[in-house]
């Protein structure tokens, strides 16, 4: 699909009444009868970051097909349906921007649901800025998105840093049930050069200094994620204790495929992107015991009004879209219909389309949610919601931290799969 190609996709969509409950009409017929609210959205169809993009882009509509089912938007005596226009940025922060632009002068959309990635997010952020317009976003993790005094941007999502430093933690546990010092753990670290994963690499640099463990590979992966070779024969060399990857879903395909190539034996293996990248799918059993930080899993216990508890957004969503039948549905996904949501709650807690009321109900968000607890600090940034660690047990994704959502024991040491 070319970056200029319009997708116009009309859905209705509803929003909370309160912050602790929420109120709907009871059927899609109503919603029918709804006038149109336009919402734009630049999103990677193409490019590198596709597969996450047609995650979100589906996690989007999931979410305004679920809100339709419950009645609309009610703004007043008024109900009002989400009409969506998707523009595909290619992966590109530069064809982003102009495409916002886009959707801004020439489509007249007066709010927006962000792109995929931090770094495309960071590429709009500026533009919906500068118009004033309210985004609301679901994969742009990065923490350097929130100290530039945005006050149109809000996302669901917890920062970046947070990702894969719980990895660190586990590490600095196994070392001292085994009798030994946490300082003495080894870890390795290869990451995309991205605003993304260089906060993933911050968070986890800033946790292994405080136990005082040596970092012994510090690398950036190679531009078009296709190869990190050289960076695993240097693992091979050092033996550390702890390896974290982080290069968005290629590359989690290529470190699963080359460890297993390569025989990699590291105790412990922490990724990003594991079930967006289908790791167990594509590589069996040369991705049991690996760690994957997830936003979200169908095993917590959240719920709401609209789609349930965590397992029945997942069943739900997988009858809707059965390509995902056999896989578990992403993270990406799950937190892009918490976006939609949150817009459609505050959409009908400021009671009006004016974009300032919006703006100014979208800082007083407080929702419980299938996605977990969603309350923005002055800066933007979820602070009601905790990354955790799901451990690839047998082909199953099991969550082993924190210890108060773990569903399952942690594997250690991982040993290299034959």
């Amino acid at each position: 699909m070319k970056a200029t190609t319009r997708l116009l996709s009309g859905f209705a969509t509803t929003a909370a009444a309160t912050a602790l409950a929420l109120s709907f009409g009871t059927s899609s017929a109503y919603a029918a009868e709804c006038e149109e609210l336009s919402i734009g959205s630049a999103i990677s169809l193409t490019g590198k970051y596709a597969t996450n993009g047609i995650h979100a882009k589906n996690g989007y509509e999931f979410a305004i097909k679920k809100i339709d089912e419950n009645g609309g938007v009610k703004i007043g005596d008024k109900c009002y349906n989400f009409k969506v226009t998707y523009y595909d940025d290619e992966s590109k922060g530069d064809r982003g921007a102009t495409l916002a632009e886009r959707l801004i002068n020439q489509d007249k959309v007066q709010y927006m649901l962000g792109p995929y990635s931090s770094g495309l997010t960071k590429a709009i952020a500026p533009v919906t800025e500068k118009y004033k317009i309210p985004m609301v976003e679901a994969e742009g993790a990065s923490r350097s998105l929130f100290n530039k005094g945005y006050e149109y941007l809000f996302a669901v999502l917890s920062t970046s840093e947070q990702y894969l430093a719980s990895a660190i933690v586990l590490a600095a546990e196994m070392a001292e049930k085994e009798g030994k010092n946490p300082g003495d753990v080894k870890v390795a670290i290869a990451v995309e050069n991205d605003p993304f994963s260089l906060d993933i690499r911050a968070g986890v640099l800033e946790d292994a200094s405080k136990y005082g463990m040596k970092v012994v590979v510090d690398e950036k992966l190679p531009r078009d994620l296709a190869d990190m070779s050289a960076i695993l024969t240097k693992v091979k060399l050092v033996k550390p204790d702890v390896l974290i990857v982080s290069g968005h879903s290629k590359g989690a395909a290529t470190a699963v495929r080359q460890i297993g190539e390569m025989k990699v034996d590291v105790p412990m293996i922490a990724l990003t992107h594991c079930e967006a990248a289908d790791v167990t799918g594509k590589f069996g059993d040369t991705a049991n015991d690996i760690l994957c930080s997830t936003q979200w899993a169908e095993t917590l216990s959240y719920e709401d009004d609209i789609f349930g508890t965590a397992a029945n957004y997942e069943q739900e969503f997988k009858t809707t879209y059965p390509e995902y039948t056999d896989r578990k549905v992403p993270y990406q996904t799950a937190q892009a219909s918490a976006a939609v949501y949150v817009f459609a709650d505050a959409f009908q807690r400021a009671g009006t389309l004016d974009k300032e009321a919006v703006r100014e109900a979208l800082t007083q968000t407080d929702m419980s949610t299938f996605y977990g607890g969603i309350k923005f600090s002055k800066a933007g940034n979820n602070i009601a919601k905790p990354m955790v660690l799901r451990q690839i047990q047998n082909g199953e994704y099991n969550v082993v931290a924190p210890s108060g959502f773990a569903s399952h024991d942690l594997n250690w040491p991982r040993k290299a799969q034959q």
